[in-house]
């Protein structure tokens, strides 16, 4: 498959921020995995509501507040379809990933008690190992991380004697953020549902690589953010089956979750509203709508396709430079989206800071992951990560500059 098969430039041409200058050097933007680019579309349909249609959701009269309205309820009904949930009321609109792990964390309170378990994906984004450590806090419960082997991949055998333990909630990760590792969430979920384990999925780093389908993974809660899947930042979903959702004690009361108020008792109201307490981020909701379009009308495989083929070609082009730790790479190679790795033994921050200045954006540090870091026996390391809008030039314009910074340093 060659670019010009689905013209990738103009797919890349819906990017304004790529098409800028950095001092004497084009933009090489290879951080995606942190935040994704906004494509005009984005900007555009955010601009609109502003312009045109800003007003609060529900309940108003007036014909701005319906359109607001409509617009917002309907990009409910897009995400839907996007990820096959069976209902719109299992779509949750939150301010991100970290949000929708928190409100499931604090809405289980009252359902765990001292000593039950909770296992947690030890490769997991800090967002998806701090709520679980607070609700022990508060319920004496305990967690336990999943060993990762040496690749720093989940161990799937000792997952499966921890399941010996009856958890009471299974937290993972469909996509590792440091390493782009994809995990066997179906397989997984499927295991932890036998012995009785709720199951929680990050699929913050999965959502704009992978087809999510959500009935087919069965997992009780799945969540992601629009900031990573080309839309705008300050807007997320929890998705969760009916029963789980109705589990949760909401983490925020007050206007538009409630059924009716008394000084002597509210009554709060059906889902989604029960668990989306006060003015939602409308223009943020109306952004991730045109992300989901803007996603769905690319020709998927051919995406999948020239995304994976340019991870391998990052790859390999990394392993030839020399004096580069890579590291997540699986023996069938199954990575999505990003590359962590070391230039021999020099700080992260310095390699990324020496290709900023050749005008190529990479991350780096813990990528929010200590934990995983420490099973790696690394303190930190450097990240490449791409997105629909990379192409073969990005890659060897980074690999040239990571040769001056290797020049420069070794």
């Amino acid at each position: 498959m060659t670019e010009s098969q689905f013209d990738h430039q103009a797919i890349r041409s819906q990017f304004p921020a790529l098409q800028q200058q950095l001092g004497d050097n084009p933009l090489c933007y290879l951080d995606t995995a942190a935040t994704s680019q906004k494509p005009q579309c984005v900007i555009d349909a955010m601009n609109h509501y502003y312009q045109l249609d800003n007003a609060n959701v529900h309940r108003a009269a007036h014909q701005l507040a319906a359109r607001a309205t409509q617009q917002y309820e309907q990009v409910r009904a897009q995400v839907q379809r996007f990820i096959n949930a069976a209902t719109t009321e299992q779509v949750i609109f939150t301010h991100g990933t970290t949000e929708s792990i928190n409100m499931v964390a604090h809405g289980l309170t009252d359902l765990l008690k001292a000593d039950d378990v909770i296992l947690v994906d030890g490769a997991a984004h800090h967002a998806n190992i701090v709520p679980w450590q607070a609700l022990a806090q508060r319920t004496g419960a305990k967690v336990i991380p999943i060993p990762l082997d040496s690749m720093g991949c989940i161990d799937i055998s000792a997952y499966d004697a921890l399941l010996t333990q009856a958890p009471k909630l299974v937290a993972l990760s469909h996509v590792t953020n440091a390493m782009g590792t994809i995990n066997p969430v179906k397989a997984m979920v499927a295991k932890a549902n036998n012995v009785g384990a709720m199951t929680l999925i990050d699929g913050a780093q999965a959502v704009a690589h992978l087809g999510i389908d959500v009935q087919a993974i069965d997992c009780d809660y799945y969540v992601f953010s629009g900031h990573k899947m080309y839309g705008p930042t300050g807007v997320g979903i929890l998705y969760g089956k009916l029963d789980a959702l109705e589990k949760l004690t909401p983490m925020l009361t007050g206007g538009e979750m409630i059924k009716t108020v008394s000084f002597n008792d509210t009554a709060y109201g059906a889902l989604p509203n029960r668990l989306e307490a006060g003015t939602p981020a409308i223009a943020a909701v109306i952004g991730l709508g045109a992300a989901i379009t803007f996603l769905t009308e690319l020709p998927q495989a051919l995406i999948h396709q020239h995304e994976q083929q340019l991870i391998g070609y990052l790859q390999q082009q990394l392993s030839q430079l020399g004096d580069i730790s890579v590291y997540g790479i699986t023996p069938d190679n199954i990575n999505i989206g990003a590359v962590a790795f070391n230039l021999a033994n020099e700080h992260h921050q310095d390699v990324g800071i020496l290709l900023d200045q050749q005008g190529v954006a990479i991350r780096g540090g813990h990528h929010c992951a200590m934990p995983l870091m420490q099973s790696l026996q690394i303190k930190g390391c450097c990240r490449a990560s791409i997105g629909v809008y990379s192409n073969q030039q990005d890659i060897d314009r980074f690999i040239n500059a990571l040769a001056e910074v290797k020049s420069i340093l070794l």
